[in-house]
């Protein structure tokens, strides 16, 4: 399993609507579990210019990554943006690893 970040940006649809959020929320969580994806934290964010909230999730591939972002998307509440991350431990094997 890998470990992804997947970041949300509310759009004007979203940001008018901010007191459902929770419930979308919920209602995200719950697409990533159908699609194979594990939310381990859920974060709202300050400073960040485009975004509001994100996910820490474990997946088995990117497919199952871009399938949830997707279909979270999709409703119109937010634009997502998802990248893979790599533990201390990851980092340090694919550093060990270089020529």
């Amino acid at each position: 399993m890998g470990t992804y970040i997947m970041l949300f940006g509310f759009t004007q649809q979203g940001i008018m609507n901010v007191k459902e959020s929770p419930a979308r929320v919920e209602a995200a969580k719950k697409t990533c579990q159908a699609m194979g994806a594990r939310v381990k934290d859920f974060y709202a964010v300050m400073g960040m210019d485009r975004y509001d909230t994100l996910f820490i999730l474990e997946a088995p591939d990117d497919e199952t990554i871009a399938r949830a972002a997707l279909a979270i998307g999709s409703l119109g509440s937010v634009h997502t943006d998802a990248h893979r991350v790599f533990t201390e431990d990851e980092y340090r094997r694919i550093i060990a690893a270089l020529p």
